[in-house]
């Protein structure tokens, strides 16, 4: 196997606030990403070609067909890029495996977009690869603003809070361990006793800024640039971004300090993906695969494996098949995936992972129960938690650990945050206390218990906020089998005949017939669908209660990413439950093809 160089010296490294949301919730530098145009379905999108917005792509991962040669052998991999590379007039050197098995090839130096769309085009006409997308740079979404838990009050305030101490007579997280992939840990007395072994995966000595690669210490050495590095006019001291999500998860509690955690009980481990200017998909991937147990080449084997894993972080761009796979992998081995759902007050179906199937994704609201205005919303969000805001008060943010280091860590504070990114680690947290509580939950039932036992919003959510707002209380008595709160899912009817969407055509029903249930259907009906499609964005879906009713689960958009496999919630407590249920699906636009694999309704 040949071994590259790498290249520290010429590396274009971009802003954080340059990905895909501003790093302040809110700021008047971010970045707009506009949606890929649907009928342009050449490899010379921006999107398929860069690794932000405006910054060319120089690794790509490439994911080979079971079977292929080169999804498992280095040295068949390393000599398709050198073949694929020389069709397209490029050197390219495969650097190593990813932990979810694809492969992680170098497109050299100095390539333009149409010398990086001339190399997809190459992958992408073999038929053993199946896929193949830029090694995209991420980014923390929160930034600090500005001490006890009187002021926590996104977890017990009656209007906006999340009803936390009512779940803590029940548990408290203990023997789960929640992975916080971010920007590492920063020491602090609030925090230690609860922080077990992490690691550090920035491969990238340029992001890393800790003087070296990976390995076993993910401290976070601080993550500021300096005025006119990143991209941006102006400098930004350090936001100690994973410390802050690492306390409101499991902050030490009842010790006579500081903040209380949601999962006080339970354990964190600081996994570093983020540093200077971002993160790297690729190196996020193999966050996401050693979290939760699964080999990583070079790696030592976790042996502090994550049942929850926490990423407030984003880019730009739809859910990549890279991400996607090193996702459900995670889900496969029984680890519950939670995500920020992003900063852009716009649609979360643009930007990873908020839109990637199998994770929870999470929106934020203030402090009056209402969307935060920097927060996104849509289809592609499951459920919303406080993630408050500062712009007008300082205290209506998220309070938590942090540093007061402004470059390097200096003494340990606490501070007021606001960001989806604050939002995730609530949702993090209850999923941790769920599987403390029954310890036989799966991702999926975690994530059905936290919908379906939502409240109402107080306030407003323009654009959709999922199922509603969290609410910790009734969830784990939900699944702990006490009084006085909902359910973690019931009864399940499901259609698993397979039903052809027509292109730009009619409307196909599928339909389910529901008998032995007693009066109405809930007000949180649970109703998965499951869908593959080459641009989803492009379909209408209603559900058509017994007496012809319709509610509307999903309308067009400029969604282009690939399927559909989600869960909505409806209110359908007006209507009988027992009956013929419907799911309605309709492509309302040319050029793509899809199918309706199976349906589900859970009362």
């Amino acid at each position: 196997m040949r071994t590259s160089t790498s290249r520290t010296t010429g590396r274009k490294l971009i802003s954080v606030a340059a990905v895909s949301v501003a790093l302040v919730a809110g700021m008047t530098s971010s970045v707009a990403v506009a949606a890929p145009a649907k009928a342009d379905a050449a490899p010379a999108l921006a999107g398929a070609t860069e690794a932000a917005p405006g910054t060319t792509a120089e690794r790509l991962i490439v994911g080979y067909k079971s079977g292929a040669a080169e999804a498992t052998s280095n040295k068949a991999a390393d000599a398709d890029a050198a073949a694929k590379g020389k069709e397209a007039g490029e050197r390219l050197d495969f650097q190593r495996r990813l932990g979810s098995g694809a492969a992680l090839v170098d497109l050299g130096e100095d390539l333009t977009k149409t010398d990086v769309a001339d190399v997809i085009a190459e992958y992408q006409a073999d038929p053993q690869v199946a896929y193949v997308v830029p090694d995209r740079l991420n980014k923390p979404l929160a930034t600090p603003n500005d001490t006890e838990y009187n002021k926590q009050w996104d977890l017990f305030e009656s209007t906006a809070g999340m009803n936390v101490p009512g779940a803590w007579d029940k548990t408290t997280g203990s023997g789960v361990t929640v992975a916080v992939i971010d920007t590492g840990y920063v020491a602090h007395s609030d925090l230690a006793a609860n922080i077990v072994g992490g690691y550090d995966f920035i491969a990238d000595t340029e992001v890393s800024v800790d003087g070296n690669g990976r390995d076993s210490n993910p401290a976070d050495p601080g993550d500021w640039y300096a005025d006119g590095e990143c991209g941006q006019v102006e400098g930004q001291t350090s936001s100690w971004h994973g410390t802050h999500v690492a306390g409101t998860i499991a902050a030490t509690t009842n010790n006579n300090k500081g903040v209380a955690g949601i999962a006080y009980g339970a354990k964190v481990s600081p996994v570093r993906v983020l540093g200077k200017c971002g993160g790297y998909d690729s190196d996020i991937i193999d966050a996401i695969t050693w979290a939760s147990g699964g080999a990583v080449s070079g790696v030592p084997a976790n042996t502090n494996v994550a049942k929850v894993i926490n990423m407030s972080l984003g880019g730009g761009g739809a859910c990549t098949s890279a991400t996607q796979s090193a996702i459900n992998a995670a889900v496969n081995r029984g680890t519950t995936v939670v995500v920020a759902a992003g900063n852009s007050n716009a649609n979360a179906a643009n930007y990873s992972p908020a839109s990637c199937n199998n994770v929870i994704s999470v929106a934020a609201t203030n402090r009056a129960g209402s969307r935060s205005y920097y927060s996104n919303f849509g289809s592609a969000v499951d459920i919303a938690a406080p993630g408050g805001e500062t712009r007008t008060v300082t205290s209506n943010g998220i309070l938590s650990t942090l540093n007061a280091g402004a470059s390097t860590p200096g003494s340990e504070s606490y501070d007021y945050y606001q960001g989806t990114s604050m939002a995730a680690p609530h949702i993090a947290g209850l999923a941790a206390l769920l599987k403390s509580a029954s310890s036989s939950l799966t991702p999926a039932q975690i994530e059905s218990a936290i919908k379906t036992n939502a409240r109402a919003l107080p306030g407003t959510c323009s654009g959709g906020c999922g199922a509603g707002l969290a609410d910790a209380a009734k969830t784990v008595q939900a699944v702990t089998g006490g009084s006085g709160g909902g359910s973690t899912g019931g009864t399940t009817f499901t259609n698993a005949t397979a039903v052809a969407i027509p292109d730009n055509g009619s409307a196909i029903e599928s339909s389910i017939s529901v008998t032995g249930r007693t009066g109405n259907a809930p007000s949180a009906l649970q109703v998965g669908v499951d869908i593959t499609h080459t641009y989803r964005g492009d379909l209408v879906i209603d559900l058509v209660a017994p007496d012809g009713s319709t509610y509307r689960l999903k309308s067009s958009s400029s969604d282009s990413a690939d399927n559909l496999n989600t869960t909505y919630s409806v209110n359908a407590s007006s209507e009988t439950a027992n009956g013929t249920w419907k799911l309605r699906v309709q492509d309302v636009a040319s050029a793509d093809t899809g199918r309706l694999n199976s349906w589900k309704l859970t009362f």
